[in-house]
């Protein structure tokens, strides 16, 4: 008989991508696992309800309809890709993990999604290299107070740790490409620059040519099944305070990625020249792009120095690098003008967060 996976932000980006990762997986015990997705809205649930998996209309921040959900569906997995920044849904999932252990007296297992913004400098991570092998939980704890999704880290871990959970945190670093859920296909960072970029008639960057990290849609779903495959198959790997995982492909530039970004708009006319513009200001770029002031760097103009080994030791071995990237980059513009804006939760819990 199969293990029972709950999927939370099922109808999202990262989620329904999931979903559909999993549903064409070739490996043996994925394929016998019962998917169950979680989503927020009753338009969400109907356009998941051909998938032939159950699909629950589940609000994450009612503890008791969590526990009772986890309990009926006798879910052992969770992967919870609905919110890195609001700790309290991770916590109830958690909890009724560890009532699932309870019961079933079978062990449980709760993969994170968090995000790679609580490892940069400009958020308060220490400047220097950091292994994903390393103390990566005890800086965490003692810088937990100044950032939101270290907060949110700590916690799960800390949670799960009491409750007899075996926890994971996959941190994905700038995700890009069409996604192959049911709801929403876009990504965040990319699109809404494509989308600036075109309202303004305009590439904009910022001054610094700032490298950050980068990982395909299909390679991110896949380092998720490489972890649910290896729960599945009882392998032991690391978890807890050791269960760092971070989804960086490949390099990408900012500069080098805009500016042909820009030639690739001008080739359909959408932008008046080829040139990229340097934003005269924070203020200006927050405006354009969506998003409160503060997290504008965060998004666009910073990167972290992270040597990924956990990864790759579970044999993660992603298909995209930075030259196959900016070769289809005009796949993400045509993404853009098929599909219009994501429709992701993330903008909204953004301003959420600036209001704390």
């Amino acid at each position: 008989m199969g293990s029972n996976i709950l999927i939370t932000g099922a109808a999202g980006y990262i989620g329904g991508s999931l979903v559909a990762d999993f549903l064409a997986s070739n490996n043996v015990l994925v394929k016998e696992a019962h998917i169950i997705a979680a989503v927020r809205s009753e338009e969400q649930a109907k356009s998941l309800s051909n998938l032939g998996i159950s699909v629950l209309q589940l609000d994450l921040t009612d503890e008791n309809a969590v526990v009772e959900a986890v309990l009926r569906y006798n879910i052992s997995i969770v992967v919870h890709t609905a919110s890195s920044i609001n700790a309290s849904l991770a916590l109830h999932l958690i909890s009724a993990l560890g009532k699932q252990r309870e019961v079933s007296g079978q062990d449980t297992y709760f993969i994170h999604t968090s995000g790679l913004s609580a490892f940069y400098e400009n958020t308060g991570w220490p400047s220097g290299a950091t292994k994903d092998t390393g103390p990566v939980y005890d800086v965490e704890k003692q810088l937990a107070e100044s950032f939101p999704l270290r907060m949110t880290d700590v916690a799960v871990i800390e949670d799960a740790k009491a409750r007899g959970v075996s926890s994971f945190i996959v941190i994905p670093s700038t995700v890009y490409g069409k996604g192959s859920g049911e709801w929403n296909k876009l990504s965040v960072v990319i699109p809404v620059c494509i989308q600036a970029s075109i309202s303004r008639k305009t590439v904009h960057k910022f001054a610094e040519n700032t490298k950050v990290s980068g990982v395909h849609i299909s390679d991110l779903t896949a380092l998720y099944g490489r972890i649910v495959e290896k729960i599945l198959q009882k392998e032991a790997l690391p978890s807890g305070t050791e269960g760092y995982y971070f989804a960086l492909a490949h390099d990408l530039l900012w500069w080098e990625t805009l500016d042909r970004l820009a030639v690739a708009l001008k080739a359909r006319n959408l932008v008046t020249n080829s040139e990229t513009q340097i934003w005269p200001n924070d203020e200006a770029a927050a405006e354009s792009l969506g998003v409160p002031v503060q997290f504008v760097q965060v998004l666009w103009n910073s990167g972290e120095n992270i040597i990924s080994e956990n990864a790759h030791r579970l044999g993660w071995r992603p298909m995209w690098d930075k030259d196959r990237f900016l070769q289809n980059i005009d796949d993400e513009i045509q993404a853009v003008l098929d599909l219009g804006k994501a429709k992701s939760s993330l903008m909204d819990s953004l301003f959420e967060a600036a209001k704390g």
